[in-house]
Parts: structure tokens; C-alpha cells; sequence
């Protein structure tokens, strides 16, 4: 361990498992107090056990990225257990491979309120936050997805979203000490990395076909590792330059 987060406090959504999981385990290793949130009980607290019996230290907090109110609340509970919030990394978010013509109006508002307006939500509380002080990180997970749409519409469309989305703030913040900076994940050996691979997602196979059209799948994937020490360079002084960028980590799949 380096500290090269210590005294920092981050948020991490969608953090029971993958590469949310993998963010907040290396930031706890770097020093940071590190508060995951998740909404099945039973995997946030195997995650926050995981970290507290490794020597971090962790709070959980149960919150659905699509609740309208779960912003507040989230950095409400951070500032009461450690004063303030230093990094926020919006990494909760659903896959899909639901094509344009399968497409239905719930679905599309579904996928977009967790992907899309949750980000925002988070986004404008963490800027709100950080503000006042003129300091603070804010870490999307994207995917390559927002630049080479091969997935579902829906899902593609909020990681595009994402994207834009990310240089508008960063833009809003240029010459302050606030970044906003995204990840965009290649293939990453995750649950959902299975599921799509099976074509388990909703929407099934359809897209399936044009990973191969369009990407090299002959490449490894990447672990939820090598998505962390993304966050952990953008959330750090290490990338204390870096600014409105969306960084791909895919081991040159997405060309």
C-alpha cells in the first residue's frame, strides 16, 4: 500500500461485486474511508467485510442508483460517518442487448433512468458538494460502448450520454481543482462480461453477432483490477492534469 489516498473519502455505487467491487477495495488499500453502496444486503455487506477484515475501513450503505432521493441520502450517511466526500465514482449501471426494433418505451426509460439520470443525480450532488471547497473527483464508468455501439440501444445510448456528459462538467469545472474524468471498460471478467458472452442479457443474441464484426475478441479481457487502477489514477494526484476524459481500458479490443 502507498496511501495514496489516505485521508480521502470515496462513494462507490453498484460496488458489491466487479469492477465497483475492485474500485473500492483498492481505494480502501490507498487509504481511503470508502463508503459502497449496492441493493441487495446480503453482497454489500460481504463486500464491506471483505475490505474492513483486510485492514480498510468501509461503510455500506443499501441504495438503488435509479431512486430519485439515493444521492442525498448516500452523501448524507458519507458525511456523517467521515465529514466530507472527496471522490464520487459512479460505477452502478445494467447491461442490454436489446436491439432498436425490440425496443419498448419501459425498457428504454428503465435502462436510461439507472445508466443515465443516475449519473446525473450523483454528478450534480457530488459538484454541489465539492463546490464550496474547489476540490473533489467525480469517476464515470462508461464502456467502450459509448464510441463503438455493438451492445443494445438503450444500453449504448446512456454510455454515449455518459461521455458527453463528462466533458460537460469538466468543462463547467475547468480551473478548479474538481475533475470529472470517465472509464470506458472493455470486456472485463465480470458477471455481466459472462452473462453477455452467453447472451443471457435481456435482449439476447441478436447484437451478439457484430462483436465479432467489429471488435478483435481474440484478446484477453480485462479484470476488474485493471478497470481500478483506472479510478485510482484518475481519483489521485496522478492525474491531477487529466481533465474531461474518457480513458479505455480494453487491451486494444476496441479499435
Amino acid at each position: 500500500m502507498q496511501d495514496m489516498l489516505k485521508g480521502k473519502t470515496a462513494i462507490v455505487t453498484g460496488a458489491s461485486k466487479g469492477i465497483g467491487r475492485a474500485i473500492a477495495e483498492l481505494y480502501a488499500e490507498e487509504g481511503a474511508n470508502v463508503v459502497l453502496t449496492a441493493r441487495h444486503q446480503d453482497q454489500l455487506d460481504e463486500a464491506v467485510k471483505a475490505i474492513v477484515d483486510a485492514g480498510g475501513t468501509a461503510l455500506g450503505v443499501i441504495a438503488d442508483s435509479s431512486d430519485p432521493e439515493a444521492p442525498a441520502r448516500v452523501f448524507k450517511e458519507t458525511i456523517e460517518a467521515y465529514g466530507q466526500v472527496d471522490i464520487m465514482v459512479n460505477n452502478a449501471g445494467t447491461g442490454d442487448m436489446v436491439a432498436v426494433e425490440e425496443c419498448e418505451d419501459d425498457h428504454w426509460a428503465k435502462v436510461m433512468e439507472l445508466n443515465l439520470t443516475g449519473v446525473f443525480r450523483y454528478c450534480r450532488e457530488a459538484v454541489r458538494h465539492f463546490m464550496p471547497r474547489g476540490d473533489g473527483r467525480i469517476i464515470n464508468i462508461s464502456s467502450v460502448n459509448g464510441e463503438l455501439p455493438i451492445c443494445g440501444v438503450a444500453y449504448t445510448s446512456t454510455k454515449g450520454g455518459v461521455n458527453i456528459m463528462t466533458r460537460n462538467i469538466a468543462i463547467r469545472l475547468s480551473g478548479t481543482n474538481i475533475r470529472c474524468n470517465a472509464i470506458a471498460p472493455g470486456v472485463t471478467d465480470t458477471d455481466a462480461a459472462a452473462a453477455w458472452a452467453n447472451g443471457e442479457q435481456e435482449g439476447g443474441d441478436v447484437m451478439l453477432e457484430f462483436s465479432d464484426k467489429y471488435t478483435n475478441t481474440t484478446l484477453p479481457m480485462t479484470e476488474p483490477r485493471d478497470q481500478a487502477y483506472a479510478a485510482l489514477y484518475l481519483a489521485s494526484e496522478m492525474g491531477k492534469a487529466v481533465q474531461g476524459q474518457v480513458i479505455t481500458v480494453d487491451n486494444g479490443a476496441f479499435f
